[in-house]
């Protein structure tokens, strides 16, 4: 897991009234979770940003009154207007404990089935995963070079070492499914023989 360092500043005074008053000096009100005790801290927002946007999974190492701790974003909260970062949740790692995170799935190679005209569809573009921290990437990578048409990869094909996929084993991750106009097209060529024999018969 890739880490980015934070410093955090411990804060005693809490509710939304101060919760304001941080955020207008740029700083954002953040909770970590999982230790020992909950811990209220604030982080500058700026830096925050490097940990929340973005499409990868980062670890954050929070150093506060002289001690660090390796954590991992919960959950956070955005202004519904400027996206500006609001709040966040960290949970603290172990690293001998697993944690689960969701990962980014990037495809990986052209399917064969789209050489071929076929559609390709994803359907899980980030997929829940346990495991050690120094085991978890930033994100995940799922080879379809092979993937022809009217074939699909589901989560029980999915393999990562290190880790545990958390989805249902039947979830279609990625398919590739003939085109519309092939189908109209597979669809006639079918029916005409029909069609031919049907009109024999009535002239007999």
């Amino acid at each position: 897991m890739n880490t980015i360092a934070l410093s955090g500043t411990p804060r005693t005074d809490l509710g939304s009234k101060y919760a304001a008053q941080l955020r207008r000096t740029k700083q954002v009100p953040c909770v970590l979770y999982g230790g020992e005790n909950t811990l209220h801290f604030s982080v500058d927002g700026a830096a925050l940003k490097k940990v929340i946007f973005t499409p990868e999974l980062n670890g954050v190492e929070i150093e506060m009154g002289g001690k660090k701790v390796l954590a991992m974003v919960k959950d956070k909260q955005f202004h519904p207007v400027t996206d500006e970062i609001l709040h966040v949740d960290f949970v603290e790692l172990n690293e001998n404990e697993e944690a689960a995170a969701d990962l980014t799935l990037r495809l990986v190679g052209q399917a064969i089935g789209v050489r071929k005209g076929g559609k390709l569809s994803q359907n899980l573009r980030k997929v829940r995963v346990s495991g050690l921290p120094a085991k978890i990437p930033g994100h995940l990578e799922l080879n379809i070079a092979d993937l022809d048409i009217n074939k699909s990869i589901h989560v029980s094909d999915l393999s990562f070492e290190g880790l545990t996929v958390l989805e249902k084993e039947d979830d279609v991750v990625v398919a590739v499914k003939m085109a519309k106009k092939q189908e109209e097209a597979a669809a006639a060529a079918a029916a005409t023989p029909a069609a031919d024999a049907k009109k024999a018969e009535a002239k007999k």
